[in-house]
Order: structure tokens, then sequence, then C-alpha cells
């Protein structure tokens, strides 16, 4: 075949053409120009070539899709439609998680020992005979996936859709917001986290920037017990990736807005964990509690805060150290926002405090 078109959209027809025509060796060759054209692709050209590639996805033979679900995400990131780029590479990531989980089980079941650590080439054939091609591509190819399903994460769009899968699934609200449910169904984010938790207990190997993406809240209510000075607020939350973010943003609406003593965190130090790029270092305001007393880490999420009745519920003390750090996003691509929408009434502030443990040496 002669190819029509030069640069990255050529590349991208040409090689749809050949993955629908299921012609390996044109494939082949198209693959090849994806990888090298990107790096000068036009923006049309990455607009119309993410979607394209995403809905041939499931048609690219297993080892060549995790790249190319790298270059889907490579799109998005510099402009591409992710709605409609999320179907075929979550599909791939979900199918990619569960070929990592037989993996587990198929190493474990042949003597087990340490998870083999993937290459940059296709797992060799001690490695497949032990588990079978598929299940050996699932492990080898899941840091990939991780890239591409991430890329798209970043969108909020995107994430309501996961939860509209799980919904559809028969879970509420309530289940979907928790985030771990087995019972989710179809690409749900339950679903996925149920399958990337289970792959992190068998390999010992953690897919942060995955599970915390997966766990990101978005028009979330938070209520917010401030016990050195008993009172409450009720805020709402969404796109905020860990709980360093959480802290900076928090003591912006509290300390900055004026309702709490402390140290109020500098506009360049808020605007950063908003949706500005860099990171400018700051400094730790409270101490955040889980209602039955435990520690709430700021390197965990704000999906660690637990749900009580029906709302997730946290208590700020008084920091029990000085700690700093640089004030930023996890996800730098994506857009955190924190919004308080008012002092709760204090026979309110009374009630959500009667639902926690007193103050006392914290655990966890």
């Amino acid at each position: 075949m002669i190819f029509s078109k030069a640069g990255f959209g050529g590349a991208v027809a040409d090689f749809e053409a050949a993955v629908v025509a299921q012609d390996a060796k044109r494939s082949g060759k198209a693959f090849i120009r994806l990888q090298e054209t990107f790096g000068r692709a036009k923006e049309t050209e990455l607009f119309a070539g993410g979607p394209r590639l995403a809905a041939v996805l499931e048609q690219v033979p297993p080892s060549p899709r995790a790249v190319v679900a790298v270059l889907v995400g490579a799109c998005v990131e510099r402009g591409a439609d992710a709605e409609r780029c999320a179907p075929g590479v979550l599909a791939g990531l979900r199918a990619a998680l569960e070929g990592a989980v037989a993996f587990g089980e198929a190493w474990a079941a042949t003597g087990g020992g340490a998870f083999p650590v993937p290459d940059d080439g296709e797992p060799g054939e001690e490695i497949v005979g032990r588990t079978g091609f598929e299940a050996a591509v699932g492990w080898w190819t899941l840091s990939q996936w991780e890239m591409a399903a991430v890329a798209l994460l970043n969108h909020r769009a995107v994430r309501a859709g996961l939860d509209g899968e799980a919904v559809r699934a028969g879970l509420g609200a309530e289940a979907v917001r928790a985030g771990l449910d087995e019972k989710a169904a179809g690409g749900g984010r339950g679903e996925l986290l149920r399958l990337l938790t289970a792959v992190e207990q068998a390999s010992g190997q953690e897919l942060r920037c995955l599970s915390y993406a997966l766990q990101v809240l978005d028009d979330e209510p938070l209520v917010v017990l401030h016990r050195p000075s008993a009172t409450g607020y009720l805020l709402r939350l969404s796109g905020i990736g860990d709980n360093f973010q959480l802290h900076t943003l928090l003591a912006d609406a509290l300390i900055g807005g004026g309702h709490v003593a402390g140290r109020a965190p500098s506009p360049q130090e808020v605007a950063v964990c908003r949706e500005t790029p860099g990171q400018v270092e700051t400094a730790g305001s409270f101490e955040l509690v889980a209602p039955d007393g435990g520690r709430l880490w700021n390197e965990g999420t704000p999906a660690d805060i637990p749900v009580v009745d029906g709302v997730r519920l946290l208590v700020l003390d008084e920091p029990s150290y000085a700690r700093s750090w640089p004030a930023g996003r996890f996800f730098p691509g994506m857009r955190g926002d924190l919004i308080l929408e008012r002092a709760l009434e204090p026979e309110e502030t009374e009630r959500w405090f009667a639902r926690v443990s007193p103050a006392g040496e914290l655990t966890g």
C-alpha cells in the first residue's frame, strides 16, 4: 500500500484502515509511523486522531494496544475530546486489569515468587508458559494503561461517566461516593478499583496514580468540624487529588476566609492547588482527623474521609507538629476546587459533634 498522506493524520488513517482490515503488515508499518509523527502533529490532527485511535483499540493486537492507548491519552492532553476517547481506553484498562489479576493467580499457582518487572519488550516464553499470553500482557502493559487512563480521568466528564455506569448497575449515590464496592458492574470506578486492589495485593506493587485518579470526588459535600473553635462548616469539593491539596484549600476557606484562627496560605499557594501550574512551599494548619479519632494522612485522598449519615465528615484539630510541603496538585492536569457553602448553625454543629469521638491521642 502507498501511504496516502504524510504526518500524524495520515498515519492515523493508515493505521485505522489496516486494523479494520486485520492486515498485520500494514498496521505494523502504520504503528511505527504513529510514533514517529506524533511529536510533529498539528492540533487538528490530534483532535481528530485521538477519538479515531480510541475507536479501534479493541481490534488492535494485545501487545501494541497499550502503546496506542498512550498515544490516545497524549492526544487528550493536547486537546482531543476526552469523553469520545474514554470508552475505548477504559475498556482496555479493565481488560488489562483483568489480565493482571489472572496473571497473579496463575503466578501463584505455578510456584509464586516475586512478580517479574516488565521491560520494554514482550513477556518472555517462560513467563507466558506459566501464566498464558493474555494474562502476561495484562501485567506487562498495565503501567501504560495507567498512563493512558489517568490522562482521561483528569477530565470531570470522564469521571462522571464512570459514576453513571455504576449507578446504572444498581448502586446508590453513597456507594458510588464510597468508591470501593464489589457489586459495581461494567467499567464503573468501583469495579476498576476492586481489580486494581487485587493486582496490588498480589504483586506488592502500588499503582498510585491510577488508584488516586479513580478515587477523585466531584461535587462532593463535606462537613468539617473545627474542634478548637467548636464550629462547623459545609463545603463542596471537586477534582482534589490528595489531602495535601485539600489541606491547603481548607486553610484558605476557613482561615483565609476569617472563620477560624491560624495560618492562612498565600494566594500563590492556593492558586497552584486550583489550576495554576507549579508548586509553592506551604505549611500545615490542621490535623485531619476521622470521626472515630483516627488520623487522616495528607498523603491519602479525600475519599479516605468516612461517610457519616450520607455525608463525608472531617474533624480539624490543632496540628500536633510542624509540617511543610510543596503546595500544588497531585494531578497537574486536573482542576481542583473547594467551596465553602455556609457555616453551620450552632445546633447543627452540636449534632455533628455528637457523632465524633472526643479529642484524644490520634490513632492510625
